[in-house]
């Protein structure tokens, strides 16, 4: 049997608070808004056929105002509410048809769960905190320190391990519940709205924290928020929740430039685009370079027909080597240099492709020459001229 695309599947739920929810489900009445529904039947319509998928290692994040359904949604991925209808599937396995123990051994060694309210037992220090979970799981209390110990380092807490939480600030707190849930090494962490209660910023801090914590451990993350920058700055994918519905899904450059309605468009009016969208999104490929085995008349040639005054250089490994300007190129072609192998290049200034706007603007400041678009091998994908950072932050398409 092979292996499910994705780690996380729900499909098609529903959750329907009150007498009978069932009716909610009826054909006459499943069109119908949730006010509607509220004033005919008594029933809270708090999930409506919410669908979507989360693949290994991703943060998905799941917003919203007050009343959206966010909250009810995570906590029906765990079986803390009881779905009306639809399926939870985790690795292809519908947790909706586990009995009470399997989900009780799914709980305990599938995923972990981080709220915002920190739910520290008051009288245990920190290392027994964190070591909460593996203690539920039986393991013995050298194994379950020496783990605790780990998760605790982990999240930047060495040296608090004998404190108690009321010796703590509130961010610290936090990062002992988030120590507590990597503790027990779960495949997937539901995190709901776990730094609303925080500063400011003690909140960028974690967030800051969570983002560098997941280039080293890449979780699968379902990470509940009403905050729409936050949502921004940690979601691979973002879904927005109105009225128990997911109205647009998407990444968070397409939330921002492509809003689904009116209701989305007035969520992201203040966000800056150049906090979202990506040099890859705006790059072009540059009209011509030259290589290290060609020579300077041959170059010179090649810019003319295109009317540039600059090129990449490329060496023969395939990597950048840096510009070549026009007078640069004139005065090579004056020595009779041959090839282009070993002269002297302006450097270029360079860039990621996953690199945001707002954070090449300074790069691009420092030179009238175009940024360098590179991978990770140091090939060159693309460039980035200053007109495309404007278009690139102007709200036009």
């Amino acid at each position: 049997m092979s292996e499910p695309e994705h780690q996380i599947e729900v499909d098609g739920l529903w959750k329907v608070f009150g007498s009978k929810p069932e009716r909610a489900l009826e054909p006459e009445h499943e069109p119908k808004s949730r006010a509607e529904i509220q004033e005919e039947l008594g029933l809270v319509v708090g999930l409506r056929d919410v669908s979507f998928t989360v693949d290994p290692g991703e943060i998905f994040v799941v917003m919203g105002l007050s009343g959206s359904g966010k909250s009810t949604l995570v906590r029906c991925l765990i079986r803390l509410i009881e779905a009306t209808k639809g399926q939870v599937r985790f690795d292809g396995e519908d947790i909706l048809t586990y009995s009470p123990e399997q989900m009780m051994e799914f709980r305990r060694s599938k995923v972990a769960m981080v709220f915002q309210h920190y739910a520290l037992l008051p009288h245990r220090q920190v290392l027994d905190n964190v070591a909460y979970g593996l203690e539920i799981r039986g393991m013995d209390k050298a194994a379950r320190y020496e783990e605790a110990t780990k998760a605790i380092e982990t999240v930047g807490l060495k040296g608090w391990e004998d404190y108690y939480p009321s010796e703590m600030s509130g961010g610290m707190q936090q990062r002992v519940g988030l120590a507590r849930a990597l503790a027990v090494n779960p495949e997937v962490l539901l995190m709901d709205e776990p730094f609303s209660g925080l500063d400011p910023l003690i909140r960028r801090e974690m967030q800051d924290e969570l983002v560098s914590l997941q280039s080293e451990l890449r979780k699968t993350i379902v990470f509940i928020t009403h905050d729409l920058n936050e949502a921004l700055k940690l979601g691979d994918r973002i879904a927005i929740m109105r009225d128990g519905e997911i109205i647009q899904e998407g990444s968070p450059e397409e939330i921002v430039t492509l809003p689904s309605d009116e209701y989305v468009t007035e969520f992201v009016r203040d966000v800056s685009r150049g906090k979202v969208i990506q040099a890859k999104a705006i790059m072009r490929e540059p009209d011509v370079v030259v290589h290290e085995w060609q020579g300077p008349r041959a170059a010179l040639h090649i810019m003319d027909d295109h009317g540039i005054d600059e090129v990449f250089l490329i060496a023969r490994d395939a990597t950048l080597r840096g510009i070549l300007t026009e007078e640069q190129m004139d005065a090579l072609a004056s020595q009779q240099v041959r090839t282009l192998e070993g002269v002297e290049v302006t450097p270029a200034l360079t860039t990621s492709p996953e690199t945001y706007i707002e954070d090449i603007i300074p790069i691009a400041a420092q030179s009238r020459h175009p940024v360098a678009v590179v991978a990770d091998n140091g090939s060159l994908l693309g460039e980035i001229r200053r007109g495309a950072l404007l278009s690139g932050m102007s709200s036009s398409e």
